[in-house]
């Protein structure tokens, strides 16, 4: 079966404050179903308070990322076996969300 991310950046959930509990609820529910559908690796949110840093090959650490790096927002990996399933659990997690998602595909690694 192949892994897909499904993420969306931080700035597409449009949510007014009153709404993010449901907001919540809703999206932890889609989770409930994709880990009782076997299906679910794993998720979360960048946690956006806390810099990101550069670790170089030889250890050293740095503030300077790669140029043009940005991350942020919530995202997911499931492990399906169709790309149509995919699109369908990425629209579930859109509607919970109240935002369009990301969808992609890792490639293929036999050790993992």
């Amino acid at each position: 079966m192949t892994k897909y991310l499904i993420s969306f950046p931080s700035r597409a959930m449009v949510v007014s404050q009153d709404e993010l509990p449901t907001v919540a609820a809703e999206a932890r529910a889609v989770v409930a179903e994709a880990k009782a559908a076997g299906v679910y690796v794993f998720g979360g949110g960048i946690h956006e308070q806390v810099d990101p840093v550069l670790v170089s090959a030889d250890g050293t650490i740095s503030t300077q990322i790669y140029s043009g790096s940005h991350l942020d927002g919530g995202f997911t990996v499931l492990e399906l076996p169709t790309r149509e399933e995919a699109v369908e659990w990425a629209r579930k997690i859109a509607v919970a969300c109240r935002c369009a998602q990301e969808l992609r595909e890792f490639m293929y690694d036999p050790a993992s």
